[in-house]
C-alpha cells in the first residue's frame, strides 16, 4: 500500500500547487493547455494499447465489461459523488467534471495497474513511485485549469490503486505477464477515451467500461481451471 499512498499525497501536493497557480492563469491558456494535456493523453493511451495481444480477448472484455459497468452505472454513481462534492464547495467552478476526468485518468492508466500489482506481487513499488511524481506534476497542470475537483480524485487512486494491489496478492498464480498485457492493453483503451472526452469529440461513458480490465483476469483464471 506504501506506493499508493505517496501516489496519493502527490497528487494532494501538485494539486493544491496548481489551485495557487490558477488565478494567474488567463481562461484562453488554461483552454490550450487542457487540449495539449488531452493530446498527450492520446499518446499514452496509443502506447500502451499496444502491449495486448489478444485482441478477441480485448473486444470480449470491453462487451462483457461494458454491460456489467452499464447495469451497475458506475458512470452515474462517480457522477453523483462529483456533484456531491461540488455541492460541498458551491462557487468553486465544475468539481465534477474535474473530478471524475482526473480520476478516471489517474486510475485506469498502464502504470496504475502494472504497478499495483507489481507493489501486491513482489513489494516491489518503483513504478507506483515513478507514477507518483508523473501524477504530481500534471495534478498542478490540471487543478490550475480544472480547479479543486483535481484533489479529490487523490482518493480515487488510494482506494482503486490499494484494492488491486490487494487483489495481486490474493491471485499471484494467475496474474501471469499475459494477464497483465491483456489488462495493461484495456486499461490504455479507455485512456484513449478519455482524451477524446476531453478534446469534446465524443461523450464515452468510460466509468461503465472499467469492470472490462477485470475480464481477463477472470478468462485466464477459467482457462487455468479447464487445463
Amino acid at each position: 500500500m506504501l506506493g499508493s499512498i505517496v501516489n496519493f499525497l502527490a497528487i494532494i501536493i501538485g494539486g493544491i500547487l496548481g489551485l495557487l497557480l490558477k488565478k494567474g492563469i488567463p481562461e484562453r491558456i488554461s483552454k490550450t493547455i487542457i487540449e495539449g494535456l488531452a493530446l498527450c493523453v492520446f499518446f499514452i493511451g496509443v502506447s500502451g494499447m499496444l502491449k495486448g495481444s489478444n485482441v478477441l480477448l480485448i473486444i470480449f472484455s470491453i462487451v462483457i465489461g461494458g454491460i456489467i459497468g452499464e447495469i451497475i452505472d458506475i458512470d452515474k454513481l462517480i457522477n453523483n459523488l462529483g456533484k456531491k462534492i461540488e455541492e460541498k464547495f458551491e462557487g468553486k467552478g465544475n468539481i465534477s467534471e474535474a473530478f471524475v476526468t482526473t480520476s478516471l485518468l489517474y486510475c485506469v492508466g498502464a502504470m496504475a495497474i502494472v504497478g499495483s500489482l507489481q507493489s501486491g506481487l513482489e513489494g516491489n513499488h518503483k513504478i507506483l513511485f515513478a507514477k507518483s511524481i508523473l501524477d504530481g506534476i500534471s495534478s498542478i497542470i490540471f487543478a490550475s485549469t480544472m480547479g479543486i475537483g483535481v484533489l479529490f480524485s487523490a482518493f480515487s487512486v488510494l482506494l482503486y490503486q490499494g484494492a488491486i494491489t490487494l487483489l495481486a496478492f490474493t491471485l499471484k498464480n494467475i496474474l501471469t505477464t499475459a494477464t497483465i498485457n491483456e489488462m495493461t492493453s484495456i486499461g490504455s483503451l479507455l485512456i484513449l477515451g478519455i482524451s477524446l472526452n476531453m478534446l469534446k469529440i465524443t461523450n464515452i461513458k468510460i466509468a461503465n467500461l472499467l469492470p472490462s480490465v477485470l475480464i481477463p483476469i477472470v478468462y485466464y483464471m477459467l482457462l487455468n481451471l479447464i487445463k
